[in-house]
C-alpha cells in the first residue's frame, strides 16, 4: 500500500474517531452526580446557576473533546511529515544549499517545529475561542498570540537542545537510549530549578503580595510546616483568565509561593490558607522531589521502550521515510511520534499517581490547619469560575484527571468537618 494511501486512511480513522468522541462528551452528562449525592453540598445544581449549568456542560464537551482529539490530530501530523516526504524533502532542500550540519540541523529542527506547531494551532485557536466564548478566558488575542510565540521559542529551543544531543549519542551506537536516560536525569533536576525563576517570568509577571498581613498569615503557616520561605509571590493572571490556582514549586533557591491574583480576589482568607496549606502539603511529602523521580523511572521504559520500536520501524520502514540511519536527523519526526504515542498511553497511570498525591495533599491541608472550615464553600466557588464538571466520565478521569474530583474533594472536606465536630462550609 502506498504511503499517500495510508496516510488518507489513518485520517479517515481519525474523523471517525473524532465523531465518536464527540458523541461521547456531549452525553455523558456533565455534572451529574449519583442519586445518593443529589441536593447535597456535592451536587451542582445547589450552588450553580441555571445557566451555569448549561455553560458547564456545553464547555466540557468542548474541552474533552479537544483533549482526546488532540493526540491523534498530533500523530496524524508527524504521519504527514513521514509518510508524504514532506521532512525528507526539507534534509535535501538543505543539504543542496551546501551548508554544515550545524546550520542544516537547527534549520530543519525549525522547520519541523513551525509545522508541527502550525498544524496544531487550530485546536489551540478553537479551545482559546471557546474559554473566551464562555468567559473563562479574558486574555486579548495579541497578548495570547505572545504567550503562544514564547512557547514555540521555548519548545524549539529544548527540542533542539535535546535533539543534538540525542542524535550525536545514536552517532555513538552501543547503548544509546540508557546513555540518553542516565543524561535526562540532570536535566530534568536543571528544569525544576529553572521552571520558577526563568520560564514562568517569560509568561506572566510576578511580584511579592499585595497584602502584607496575609502574607504574614502565610508565612506563619510555612514556618509552621517546616517550610523555609521568607516571601510570597503574587502573579498577576486576572488579564488571562477568570479561574483561580495557586502553587508551590522549584527547589532550594528556586523555591517559590505562588498565588494568582484571582485567588486573592476572590476567596477569603480561610479559603486562602486551605489552599496554601495544600500547597505545602506538597513541599512537607517531597511530592516536587517524587515527581522528579516520577519522571526519571517514566523516561527510562519510554526511552526503553520508545527505542525498541524506534530501531524496529527504522530497519524495517526508514528507507521508505527517507531515513537512512537512527542518527539521521530525517527521524525526527518519527522520535516526536513515538514520545506523543508513549507519553498519552501512560495518561492513565501519571494521573492516578497525581491524584493521589493531591488527595494526600488536601489530608495535609486539613491537618496542618485543624479544620476544614471554609473548604466545602472554596471547592464550590472554583468549580463556578471554571465552569468545571465536578463527577466527570470515566474516560476523563483516566486520560485528563490529575486532581480528585470537586464532588471528591467536597465530601471529603465534609467529613473531616464531621469528624472534628465542626462545620465544614
Amino acid at each position: 500500500m502506498r504511503a499517500r494511501s495510508r496516510i488518507g486512511i489513518y485520517a479517515l480513522a481519525v474523523i471517525a474517531y473524532a465523531i465518536v468522541m464527540a458523541i461521547y462528551v456531549r452525553y455523558t452528562a456533565p455534572n451529574n452526580v449519583p442519586v445518593a449525592y443529589q441536593g447535597t453540598a456535592a451536587d451542582p445544581a445547589t450552588f450553580f446557576t441555571s445557566a451555569e449549568l448549561s455553560d458547564s456542560q456545553s464547555i466540557n464537551a468542548a474541552r474533552n473533546w479537544i483533549f482526546f482529539v488532540s493526540g491523534p490530530w498530533e500523530w496524524l501530523i508527524y504521519g504527514l511529515l513521514l509518510f508524504t516526504g514532506l521532512g525528507s524533502g526539507i534534509k535535501r532542500a538543505l543539504e543542496r544549499r551546501g551548508w554544515a550540519i550545524y546550520v542544516r540541523f537547527p534549520l530543519y529542527v525549525l522547520a519541523i517545529s513551525a509545522i508541527s506547531y502550525l498544524l496544531y494551532l487550530p485546536l489551540r485557536v478553537f479551545s482559546f475561542a471557546i474559554s473566551s466564548h464562555y468567559g473563562i478566558t479574558t486574555q486579548p488575542v495579541l497578548s495570547w498570540l505572545r504567550d503562544k510565540a514564547v512557547q514555540f521559542s521555548i519548545g524549539y529551543l529544548t527540542t533542539l537542545a535535546v535533539s543534538a544531543v540525542a542524535f550525536w549519542i545514536l552517532s555513538r551506537g552501543g547503548r544509546w537510549w540508557l546513555k540518553l536516560w542516565l543524561l535526562s536525569i540532570p536535566f530534568s533536576l536543571f528544569m525544576l530549578f529553572i521552571q520558577p525563576v526563568v520560564i514562568d517570568p517569560l509568561y506572566n509577571d510576578f511580584t511579592r503580595l499585595s497584602n502584607p498581613e496575609l502574607e504574614k498569615h502565610i508565612l506563619a503557616l510555612a514556618d509552621k510546616a517546616d517550610i523555609p520561605a521568607d516571601r510570597v509571590y503574587e502573579v498577576r493572571m486576572s488579564d488571562k483568565t477568570n479561574s483561580m490556582n495557586a502553587y508551590v514549586n522549584g527547589i532550594g533557591s528556586s523555591l517559590r509561593i505562588v498565588l494568582w491574583d484571582t485567588t486573592l480576589n476572590n476567596l477569603d482568607e480561610k479559603a486562602i490558607l486551605l489552599i496554601m496549606a495544600h500547597e505545602m502539603g506538597h513541599y512537607v511529602m517531597h511530592h516536587l522531589e517524587w515527581s522528579v523521580l516520577g519522571t526519571i523511572v517514566s523516561s527510562f521504559f519510554v526511552l526503553w521502550i520508545g527505542g525498541r520500536l524506534y530501531t524496529w520501524i527504522v530497519r524495517k520502514r526508514g528507507e521508505s521515510f527517507g531515513i537512512s540511519k537512527l542518527s539521521d536527523m530525517n527521524a525526527l519526526p518519527l522520535v516526536l511520534l513515538l514520545l506523543s504515542v508513549l507519553s498519552f498511553v501512560s495518561l492513565p497511570i501519571s494521573n492516578a499517581i497525581s491524584r493521589n498525591a493531591e488527595a494526600s495533599a488536601d489530608d495535609y491541608a486539613y491537618e496542618l490547619i485543624g479544620s476544614s472550615e471554609g473548604a466545602v464553600k472554596m471547592y464550590q466557588q472554583m468549580a463556578v469560575a471554571s465552569l468545571s464538571d465536578v463527577n466527570p466520565p470515566l474516560l476523563v478521569r483516566l486520560f485528563r484527571d490529575d486532581h480528585p474530583t470537586d464532588m471528591d474533594r467536597i465530601l471529603k472536606a465534609e467529613r473531616f468537618a464531621a469528624s472534628q465536630g465542626s462545620a465544614g462550609s
